[in-house]
């Protein structure tokens, strides 16, 4: 059970990046000439977060947290709960805002192909929508990071479990001595 969900959560956490990429460098070197020529492309964009980013979060947060119930050690692991924690940013990111907005552009995008809205309707989504990719592609790479280095970062209740049993050992080892 443990490997099939680090195999499902690595390659979803692949496809999440490599969807993130896809997502950047169609905006950078998708043909954008004619408003159609636009308006194609942010379909393809929406399709693409549909049927990639999207799964590609969910596989990855539901699987990270089902290892999390599966293998108890990881629940006492920071570097876990950070992963955990990221994760649920990401998905806010990528749910509300990177496939909301790939939806309302690609609607907008066909929109002004037929001259239904001006054409620079999409202006003010262009800067944002840059900065959410950055900022969901920076946090997806961190969570690989954490998951392949697992630096020994503990829970703080762990921690102080973890003290406060080696203070009861050294009080009693103390006591052994003098005795």
């Amino acid at each position: 059970m443990r490997k099939t969900l680090k195999i499902c959560h690595t390659v979803a956490a692949g496809g999440l990046i490599g969807g993130l990429a896809c997502y950047m460098m169609l905006l950078v070197v998708a043909p954008q000439e004619t408003p159609e020529a636009y308006a194609d492309l942010r379909h393809s964009i929406q399709a693409l977060s549909n049927y990639v980013l999207l799964p590609s979060l969910a596989i990855a947060l539901i699987s990270g947290l089902l290892s999390m119930m599966v293998h108890k050690p990881f629940q006492d692991r920071g570097w876990v709960w950070i992963k955990a924690l990221s994760g649920i940013l990401m998905f806010k990111g990528v749910l509300t805002i990177v496939s909301a907005k790939a939806a309302y552009a690609a609607t907008m995008a066909r929109k002004i192909a037929n001259g239904e809205a001006p054409p620079d309707a999409l202006q003010s989504l262009y800067a944002m929508e840059w900065g959410t990719l950055w900022v969901v592609m920076a946090i997806s790479i961190a969570n690989v990071v954490l998951g392949v280095w697992r630096p020994r970062i503990m829970r703080i209740s762990a921690r102080e479990g973890a003290a406060g049993s080696d203070r009861k050992t050294a009080e009693a080892r103390s006591s052994a001595v003098v005795e």
